[in-house]
């Protein structure tokens, strides 16, 4: 028996080391090829059973620094509608992605979309604009608006809008019980000093400033210089941090050695911030991620 053209790419990419399992195997409809954990949680937020969704990233995988194997992108040019983030977050992916739309590929980026904002680090406009937009939970609620748009182009014959709105609804649920959960962090306080650039949305949503980053450049792909490390650890003295957010995509080995630097207790604490976690984590899903995160956020600054 031969198998549908889409249903062999499927099998295909699950079979192929490396390649994420599929987000709802027993589903039907379109193809929807996400790229990170994250936008394959939402698509799969969006579209229930009425869509096939494939992830290509495994929990905790560094968007930056993840590269797509022969498989996958096979996967990618056969499905009807690929989701990625844009603004350079999946720089494995560039030349695959433009090739894909080259072709023909129904390419949907999502960042360039949600008017994205500049990197936080020292303020500056030169580093472009942040992709992270999904650890604000009001702009994700409208990048599931804007992917369900891109649905309703591949196939009108559902009313993804609808299921966008519900799951928009929830993200902004959710963005309010973050704001209670910090509501006993002083303002004095809400300074973060983070691993890379990547918690800007949430500094904008929650009213923290961004002090400092371990690793500079807005990727984690870029190596900080010995003078960059001694001014963080100076800027940290000078503002009494004692946190420093980590991440579960990234080794910490570089803000460990910040903090020792400090010569005071500094505590490191691992966010998720790129990539949704492995089951039993608390951060399965992106509410789960976000509502996990504020409540580490919290614990450490208060």
């Amino acid at each position: 028996m031969k198998l549908p053209h889409r249903a062999f790419l499927v099998m295909l990419c699950l079979i192929a080391v490396g390649c994420a399992p599929t987000s709802n195997p027993g589903s039907q409809g379109p193809l929807v090829v996400a790229t990170t954990t994250i936008l394959g949680d939402m698509v799969a937020a969006i579209v229930g059973d009425q869509a096939t969704v494939e992830t290509l990233m495994p929990p905790g995988a560094d968007p930056h620094d993840f590269q797509p194997s022969s498989q996958q992108v096979a996967l990618i040019n056969g499905a009807d509608l690929v989701i990625a983030n844009g603004l350079g977050l999946e720089e494995g992916f560039i030349d695959v992605l433009d090739a894909a739309k080259a072709d023909g590929v129904n390419l949907l980026e999502v960042g360039p979309l949600i008017d994205p904002i500049p990197f936080a680090e020292g303020g500056s406009e030169e580093l472009g604009e942040d992709p992270h937009f999904w650890n604000d939970p009001v702009r994700a609620a409208t990048g599931a608006a804007v992917i369900a748009d891109a649905l309703s182009d591949v196939d009108p014959s559902v009313d993804w809008s609808s299921r966008a709105t519900e799951y928009g609804n929830e993200l902004r649920d959710l963005a309010s019980e973050i704001e209670v959960m910090l509501q006993g962090i002083p303002a004095a306080d809400r300074k973060l000093v983070t691993n890379h650039d990547s918690l800007g949305y949430f500094a904008d949503r929650y009213g923290f400033e961004i002090l400092g980053v371990v690793i500079p450049g807005g990727s984690t792909l870029a190596e900080p210089s010995s003078a960059e490390l001694a001014n963080l650890v100076q800027v940290m003295r000078e503002q009494s941090v004692s946190v420093i957010f980590a991440e579960t995509t990234s080794p910490s080995v570089l803000a460990d050695a910040v903090a020792d630097e400090i010569g005071e207790p500094v505590l490191v604490v691992e966010l998720y911030t790129d990539s949704l976690g492995p089951p039993g984590s608390g951060a399965e899903t992106l509410l789960d991620m976000l509502r996990l995160d504020a409540e580490l956020i919290a614990s450490a600054l208060s």
